[in-house]
């Protein structure tokens, strides 16, 4: 079920590094923000907004965070300031604030509920938080979210991750994106991290939380476009391509615009 990426890198850094630096000129703005988590994601949209020559601010926010994630991190913008001088960094560790806002908030309820809820916060104050570095800064918050997460299985949190500006690399799959991170000469140590969210405060993966691998859901995508259903499969194959059913479709509202009740013209 492997999917190799067949994306012409090249092109494809040059045309999405075009289109943000065209972005950012009619919008009147310095540059971008980027949220950084030592993944592979963060690391290419970073890197192709540094090549905009604008300026850009990678932004840490650890939140009880692993230190190999922070590591990570670190080692990429370190990477990222010695190959760009319009890049900076900046630290805001938010976990005394998660703490604190937990402190008033109930806790009264079914502990994987409380769990995922306080995961979904984490990621909604890291929005916050990025949304004032660009407002200080005069910047557009980059989202670093790639197709498969974004459009497949609504991968990421609702006014959380996918509170954002614009999303360069969400026509990507996430094959595409370790092809470009690769071309880019995004530090090893992060394209051969496995994948996650690190919103947990432990080790899990996002294949962990998925229940099915990138490549495996990617496949399914590609499947689901062209229009097969599970009975078009056995084993395996049936199994992540139900997987991706089910959570393409309970995350729709994601996906979708906001729903406006639109009254008739009669009432008003």
């Amino acid at each position: 079920m492997s999917k190799k990426s067949t994306l012409q890198v090249e092109k494809a850094n040059e045309f999405i590094v075009d289109w943000l630096k065209t972005y950012a000129t009619n919008a009147k703005v310095n540059g971008f923000v980027v949220g950084i988590s030592g993944g592979v994601d963060s690391a290419v949209t970073s890197t192709l907004c540094a090549q905009t020559g604008l300026k850009v601010v990678c932004v840490q926010m650890p939140i009880h965070q692993s230190e190999c994630q922070v590591n990570r991190g670190k080692e990429h913008i370190d990477q990222l300031m010695q190959r760009f001088p319009n890049v900076s960094e900046a630290e805001s560790n938010l976990t005394t604030v998660f703490e604190t806002f937990k402190e008033v908030l109930p806790s009264d309820t079914e502990e994987h509920q409380l769990h995922l809820t306080l995961a979904n916060t984490r990621a909604r104050i890291r929005m916050t938080t990025l949304y004032y570095y660009g407002g200080i800064y005069g910047l557009l918050v980059a989202g670093t979210g790639n197709k498969v997460e974004d459009f497949g299985v609504g991968f990421y949190t609702k006014y959380g991750d996918g509170g954002v500006d614009l999303s360069p690399i969400a026509d990507l799959m996430k094959s595409d994106v370790f092809a470009l991170g690769a071309y880019l000469k995004v530090p090893e140590s992060i394209l051969t991290a496995s994948p996650t969210d690190g919103l947990f405060g432990d080790e899990r993966t996002d294949e962990d939380q998925l229940g099915a691998s990138y490549d495996e859901l990617e496949w399914a995508m590609r499947q689901d476009e062209v229009g097969k259903s599970a009975n078009s499969f056995s084993g395996r194959e049936k199994t992540v391509f139900e997987i991706y059913k089910r959570l393409n479709t309970v995350n729709q509202h994601k996906m979708q615009p906001i729903p406006v009740c639109i009254l008739p013209q009669s009432l008003k």
